[in-house]
């Protein structure tokens, strides 16, 4: 499968045929592998005590993996795939943490250089992925329609092989103020380097390593990008987040003005489910809206003395000596 999926997806396709044949043994042959031995496999992840989340990921990726034995391979007979009635095991849906305009601001304020002021505003209004923000060249920057591209790039010598994640190429807007800020980078960076944010010193590296042939697409463009992120974070005072939840909040804030499907386009989603989760959030100000309006309903209904615990003793009352009266004339 190699050259047919990302060296990412093979890496993690390689990682969970490693892990099963140590669990069944390597020689053992396709069709002797059944459900019972699946289950067995899910049931060893799960009890060494591994997150469900990983092991939900080798049950998709193995379940693809003998997809491709029974097509086109035909190594295995249609409806034969040992991993089609393995369930995945339910996990409670992880908050999505919104990062407030104040937050961002504070971020911004306190990112000491230009090129972090680019990258926090790609994130935060333009709703890049990291890798889509490492691959970003200046050729993918369109200062005149203030477009930005995210696109598969073929390699050359002077740009690296890439492919946006689900192979979806698209175009996001870019709201004046943040093309301000590349326009900023760009005129204070080195020529040589064709990424906007990959230092000059990295790519000439970079380069020396392709070259030598010690350069493969699993090597990251910029180290400790994720470390460097938290340190400002924290000494921006901003409770903990990740460099992708400033993308998560720039789609939770097209989701609260935009239609879904172009929501969906716009953050590259492949499947719209993923997209509507942006449309379930509650935010901060949609909890004090909820609370205001409880209140205004309990505020009025009850002065309705029927709804006062004291109004229906109250009532109770009057109906009991009610009827003691009608009872006494009753006898008389």
């Amino acid at each position: 499968m190699k050259g047919q999926v990302a060296h990412r997806t093979l890496c993690d396709q390689m990682r969970a045929l490693r892990l099963f044949m140590d669990h069944v043994g390597k020689n053992i042959q396709l069709q002797k592998i059944s459900p019972r031995v699946t289950e067995s496999f899910v049931a060893a992840r799960l009890a060494s005590g591994v997150k469900v989340t990983i092991v939900n990921k080798d049950i998709r990726t193995l379940k693809r993996i003998l997809n491709l034995a029974i097509e086109p391979r035909g190594y295995l007979s249609s409806g034969n795939n040992p991993f089609e009635r393995i369930k995945q095991h339910r996990k409670a849906e992880k908050t999505i943490r919104f990062v407030s305009l104040e937050e961002y601001r504070a971020l911004m304020n306190r990112a000491v250089d230009v090129r972090w002021k680019a990258l926090l505003t790609v994130a935060y209004s333009c709703s890049l992925r990291r890798n889509e923000i490492l691959n970003l060249t200046w050729a993918d920057v369109d200062f005149a329609k203030q477009q930005i591209y995210v696109r598969t790039r073929e390699e050359t010598a002077d740009v690296l092989e890439w492919e946006p994640k689900d192979h979806e190429n698209r175009v996001l807007p870019a709201p004046n103020q943040r093309m301000q800020l590349l326009a900023d980078l760009q005129a204070i960076s080195a020529e040589g380097c064709p990424y906007v944010f990959v230092p000059v010193w990295r790519w000439q590296y970079i380069q020396h390593a392709r070259q030598q042939g010690r350069w493969h697409e699993g090597l990251a463009l910029v180290n400790n990008l994720g470390r460097q992120f938290h340190r400002l974070r924290r000494s921006a005072g901003v409770a903990d987040c990740t460099l992708h939840d400033l993308r998560r909040s720039c789609i939770t804030n097209w989701a609260r003005n935009l239609p879904i499907h172009v929501v969906q386009k716009l953050a590259g989603h492949s499947d719209i489910k993923t997209t509507q989760k942006y449309y379930l959030v509650v935010q901060k100000e949609d909890l004090e809206k909820a609370r205001q309006v409880q209140s205004r309903i309990l505020g009025s209904d009850l002065t309705d003395p029927l709804l006062t615990h004291s109004g229906q003793n109250e009532v109770l009352s009057e109906n009991a000596a009610g009827r003691n009266s009608l009872a006494a004339k009753e006898l008389e």
